[in-house]
């Protein structure tokens, strides 16, 4: 009967967790003010003239690639957008000053390179537009 309990316990706890991350994945959160700012140097290309999506990550992770395809369509449908993608695991210096700790993370830019938002994990469409709109940058929908 006990190890009854513990298995249902076990499931419950991963079922909690499961719908936590659902909820809190690709979130756009505005960024804490100690955060720096990147320049056209560190990423090794320009930075959009509106606003740069910096997306973090692996080789091995299919969220980015996800995250992604996404993010390369709205860049698409605004010229004034860029997207710069910084493999993770070459790039440890930006992944330790930023706090990076999971691909894919997504840090918005404004024009001079200030990180305004971040998102941990998979963003969906409409909260990369919602933290573009914060910008009052509207790409088509």
């Amino acid at each position: 009967m006990t190890g009854v309990i513990v298995v249902c316990l076990c499931v419950l706890v991963a079922l909690c967790f499961g719908v936590y991350r659902k909820v809190t994945d690709g979130r756009a959160r505005e960024a804490g003010p100690s955060l720096p700012r990147l320049s056209e140097g560190q990423l090794g290309s320009e930075l959009g003239s509106a606003a740069t999506l910096v997306q973090f990550s692996s080789a091995v992770c299919a969220p980015c690639r996800t995250t992604r395809t996404l993010l390369t369509g709205l860049v698409a449908q605004d010229p004034g957008l860029a997207h710069i993608e910084v493999d993770a695991e070459a790039r440890l210096d930006l992944v330790a000053e930023f706090g990076i700790t999971r691909t894919p993370t997504v840090l918005l830019l404004d024009r001079s390179g200030t990180v305004r938002h971040r998102m941990d994990g998979a963003p969906r469409k409409p909260q990369v537009l919602d933290a573009l709109g914060s910008l009052r940058i509207a790409p088509a929908a």
